[in-house]
């Protein structure tokens, strides 16, 4: 269980698997946070803590690997692995994040889901193109066609958006949401690849257990970041007011913010899991994929309108989706038959 997937393809796809689970369940996240504001929630900073303030959660799956590592290894065994350069990294990765979760929450706070979940999506296009400054991400013409259809998709969804804006909210507060959301897009298109970058420059082998061991620094460093802008904004103070005035109730404030913490935890787990088996930008083109689909439950849950051009943008997103795994399928029976090929060619013996 210790959890090498990298040299076992079979733990890899269980793995990946496992991460895009998380990753979709995290994409309910954007509907949680637009739910505290809707009903009372003031606070962005408070909101930008929950999306990170999750983080003691990865310590549970943490200590199950580390007594099963125990079990077979004896007392000796480390209970971290992480050292020193790699914490470093992923101190400066966090607090990168804590700003992205700022900038975030006060778009959210600011937008209703289906216009932040727009700007939200030329994330992709940030992270493809960081991934090929960063990582030299190697693109195909399927990778390349998913992530034009899948901006095209976003392109498609700013159609009439401004139908969307909040009533009461001034041209000042709307396209200051509008500004902030679209630098977190920007800066975590830049963060997606940097982790793969620290991945792939580590001086020690990369298991699920070490990528765990970094989202919970990042996440932290993150929440120390917010934590501090939570002390100067006195939200701490502010809580059982906001609590009080809660418009669904004391309780179920309460549960909102914590059912936000382990959502987001979920999305970021997923995020990093992605990354680690396979790339930063198939995690950037999931994270696109599930944009459509949090405008259709926005639609549901918060009656926000469905235009005709946010199904369209969602045909355009699955068929973004499929045209990714289809070339990648293709390119993975390629390799093996090469690998055949090879193996073959090698098994004739010489003359």
């Amino acid at each position: 269980m210790e959890l090498e997937a990298q040299g076992n393809p079979a733990l890899n796809k269980v793995l990946l698997i496992l991460s895009c689970i998380l990753l979709s369940i995290g994409g309910g996240g954007p509907l949680i946070m637009r739910l505290y504001f809707i009903h009372g929630g003031k606070r962005v900073w408070l909101s930008s803590w929950l999306q990170t303030g999750g983080w003691p959660i990865i310590l549970f799956p943490l200590m199950i690997t580390y007594f099963n590592r125990r079990a077979k290894q004896g007392t000796s065994t480390k209970l971290f692995f992480m050292k020193p350069p790699l914490f470093i990294a992923s101190a400066v990765i966090g607090i990168l994040t804590g700003f992205v979760d700022y900038l975030y929450s006060y778009g959210v706070a600011r937008l209703p889901v289906s216009t932040s979940s727009l700007i939200i999506a030329s994330q992709l296009a940030f992270t493809a193109a960081f991934a090929f400054l960063l990582v030299k991400q190697k693109f195909t013409s399927y990778s390349i066609n998913a992530v034009v259809l899948l901006n095209i998709g976003a392109g498609v969804l700013a159609l009439h958006t401004s139908n969307d804006r909040p009533s009461g909210e001034t041209n000042k507060e709307y396209f200051s949401g509008f500004f902030m959301t679209l630098g977190a897009s920007a800066l975590y298109g830049f963060v997606l690849p940097l982790v793969e970058l620290t991945y792939k420059k580590a001086k020690q082998a990369i298991t699920y257990s070490l990528v765990m061991e970094i989202q919970m620094v990042i996440s932290l460093f993150a929440t120390i970041l917010c934590t501090i802008g939570m002390l100067i904004n006195k939200d701490f103070q502010a809580i059982p007011r906001e609590a009080r005035a809660f418009e669904l109730g004391e309780t179920k404030y309460y549960v909102v913010i914590v059912v936000n913490a382990i959502v987001c935890q979920c999305f970021f787990m997923g995020t990093v899991g992605i990354i680690f088996c396979a790339s930063s930008l198939l995690s950037g083109i999931l994270i696109a994929v599930l944009l459509p689909v949090t405008e259709i439950l926005a639609v549901i849950f918060y009656r926000e309108k469905f235009q005709a051009e946010k199904g369209v943008a969602l045909a355009l997103s699955l068929w973004g989706f499929v045209s990714y795994f289809y070339g990648e399928i293709k390119d993975d029976r390629k390799k093996k038959q090469i690998l055949v090929e090879t193996q073959v060619a090698q098994d004739i013996p010489n003359p």
